[in-house]
Formats: structure tokens, C-alpha cells, sequence
């Protein structure tokens, strides 16, 4: 039992995302008030994050979403949250789901009854656009955060110390992800009118999709991050933590990945994807595998490399990587990396294609 058993059951709606066919939607049921980051504050984070991993989980809660068409016809399903408090919405969609014009956020809304009668609260869906050629995979620890975790358990240990002092817009970026990520990104998307659905999060035209293996508690953690260094928002695959050798160690950070790649790769089929990473966390081992499966399916791979060498496994992938032609970047500055994804044509209107030219040195040393 957790310790904030005495509030009403809310529901927390993680990213969702849709093709023509399929949409999913994952979300939990638990007892905790929704998470406010804007005040710093060691104690006053301290006590946010705490209601964030200490929220009494309530299962068996019927959660129903309702969506609508473009043409505005309504749709219902319904499921019911698990013994973890968890909720997974996988729908086959009924009739014509075309994609946008151009990458949005539709909205959906999910409903519940607790003790205060009945509540909904808005989702939100992601779905790429008819003009998107190309997706983003990226890593998200020390890819676009500082966490550190490399040299041993000491550092991994100072890291959640960070996550537990520190608010989100406290934490330090890595350097030069920001732009790097808005030109890989292709621009932000413009709206001429207000669509339909009343989405309201900004999208960038290559949709994104983000890969950690952090616990689903630190969902709005990470969002609010994001917002407040303006990168683009996408759809996070993030896990359900457990004190056992599923979700703890290097293989399931690993097969992790492995899954979450290969699940978007299925769901997008039309879709390529470029792979963003870093050499901390088996980023290159996790792409490689992915490059071999589907080649034609992989862009670009870019790996933002820290102090340390590769290892064997790491080079083996990077082996795998350039033996199938795909275009690999490793160096430890995004600005530099910034100048070949522009070398390479790469703007908010450009050629798509183009990305597949080589972007970087293929021997893991800068220009």
C-alpha cells in the first residue's frame, strides 16, 4: 500500500501514438495529485518526487477513451487497470483514420469513476504526417540529459539523487541537443487552423519517439524536462520497474531497447527511422541489431560519445553498421554533428532523402 491511500483515484495517460490502423495508449490508475514542477526547492521536490514514486496503485479501474474521426463520428473502448495499476489500450481502428497533412498530437479523452463521481482527462496521441518520410528513435540518458551514470554504482546512485533534488528545468541539458534535435526534427509544424481535435502540443514534421529504460514514475518528470528546453515531444517507451532481474541490469536495459525499436518499426512500417543514442547504455549494440534486421528501414545512426573507447561490442556494431552502408556519426558535439545533418540538406522543408548521405566520419573520430 502506498501512503497517499486517501485521495481519490486519478488517471495518468502516457504519450500515445496511431498508424492508419492501430492505435495504443498506455496509462496508470493510482492515488497521488498530479505533479507540479514549476517551484524549486530541495524539500519541495523532494516531497513531488516522493508522490511520484510512493502513489498507491489501485487496479481493477475501468478506464474507458473516446475518440473522434475526422469526420466526427465517435468512437468508445474500454479496459480495466492491472494489479500494478496499469492500463494498455491497443485498438483497431474502425473505418478511414487517415494521417494529418502534417505530424500532430490528436487528443483523445479517458473516463473513470471514483469516489467524487465521474472524471475524464485528456490524452494525447501521436501521429506522423502524410508528408513525413523519416522518424526519430533517441536515447534519452546522456543523450539529451546529463546523468552521469557511467564509472559504477556511486554515480548511478548520485544521479537519483539528482532526480530527487533537482526539478526538471534544474537539470543540464547536454550540450548543443537542443538545436541538434530541431534540426533533425525538421522545424516545428504550422497549423493554419486549429485542427479538429484541439491538439494543442507543438510537433516538429519527423515524428519522435524516445527510449529509456527509466520507470513509467518518471513519465511527467521527463516531459516537463523537455518543454523546458524546447525539444520536440514525442511518444516515451519507458518501463514498469520491478526489484528483479527483468528490469534491473545491463541485459534488461538491453532487451529493453531491442523490444521498443522493433515495436516501432512495426507499427510505422512506411516510416524510416534515424537512431540517436549515446555509447553509455549499449545505444550501439541496440542499433546494430536493428540496422541488421531491416537496413533499408535505418537512415542514419548518430552516437554521441563520452571519454571512454569503445568497447569490443560496440566496435562489432559499428562493424555491422557500416557494413550495411548506413551513414554513422560518432563524436561528442552535437554542434559538430549539427553541421553534417546541414551539410547534408537537411531543414524544416528539405529533401527528407537526403539525410542517408554520410553524415560523419565512419572511424569514431571527429572531422
Amino acid at each position: 500500500m502506498g501512503i497517499f491511500t486517501r485521495r481519490p483515484v486519478r488517471v495518468q495517460p502516457f504519450f500515445g501514438y496511431r498508424n492508419r490502423e492501430r492505435l495504443v495508449l498506455v496509462g496508470r490508475t493510482q492515488r497521488s495529485r498530479p505533479p507540479e514542477f514549476e517551484e524549486a526547492g530541495r524539500w519541495r521536490t523532494f516531497r513531488v518526487m516522493m508522490s511520484q514514486f510512493f502513489a498507491s496503485e489501485v487496479r481493477n479501474v475501468g478506464v474507458t477513451l473516446c475518440l473522434t474521426r475526422s469526420d466526427g463520428e465517435d468512437f468508445s473502448y474500454t479496459t480495466t487497470s492491472d494489479d500494478d495499476g496499469y492500463f494498455r489500450f491497443e485498438i483497431d481502428l474502425e473505418g478511414d483514420w487517415p494521417y494529418p497533412a502534417q505530424t500532430a498530437w490528436e487528443v483523445v479523452r479517458l473516463g473513470w469513476d471514483n469516489r467524487d463521481g465521474h472524471q475524464s482527462v485528456t490524452g494525447h496521441v501521436l501521429v506522423p504526417g502524410a508528408d513525413a518520410q523519416i522518424g526519430v528513435i533517441s536515447d534519452i540518458d546522456d543523450t539529451i540529459i546529463e546523468t552521469g551514470i557511467t564509472g559504477g554504482w556511486h554515480n548511478v546512485v548520485r544521479n537519483w539523487k539528482r532526480i530527487f533534488a533537482q526539478m526538471p528545468h534544474e537539470r543540464i541539458l547536454v550540450e548543443g541537443a537542443d538545436s541538434f534535435y530541431g534540426a533533425i526534427g525538421g522545424g516545428l509544424t504550422v497549423s493554419e487552423s486549429e485542427p479538429p481535435t484541439g491538439a494543442v502540443i507543438p510537433t516538429t514534421h519527423r515524428p519522435f519517439f524516445y527510449i529509456s529504460s527509466s520507470p513509467w514514475n518518471l513519465f511527467s518528470y521527463l516531459v516537463a524536462f523537455q518543454r523546458s528546453r524546447e525539444l520536440p515531444l514525442g511518444a516515451l517507451f519507458l518501463r514498469n520497474w520491478g526489484f528483479n532481474r527483468a528490469t534491473i541490469g545491463k541485459k534488461s536495459h538491453g532487451a529493453h531497447k531491442h523490444q521498443a525499436i522493433g515495436e516501432i518499426l512495426a507499427h510505422f512500417s512506411h516510416l524510416r527511422f534515424a537512431f540517436i543514442g549515446d555509447d553509455t547504455q549499449g545505444d550501439l549494440p541496440a542499433f546494430a541489431e536493428a540496422v541488421a534486421r531491416e537496413p533499408d528501414r535505418i537512415a542514419a545512426v548518430f552516437i554521441r560519445t563520452t571519454e571512454k573507447a569503445l568497447s569490443e561490442k560496440e566496435l562489432d556494431a559499428k562493424r555491422v553498421i557500416e557494413s550495411f552502408g548506413v551513414p554513422l556519426w560518432l563524436g561528442n558535439s552535437y554542434a559538430i554533428g549539427r553541421d553534417f545533418l546541414r551539410a547534408a540538406g537537411v531543414a524544416p522543408h528539405g529533401e527528407t532523402s537526403r539525410i542517408v548521405e554520410t553524415v560523419g566520419p565512419r572511424n569514431g573520430e571527429e572531422a
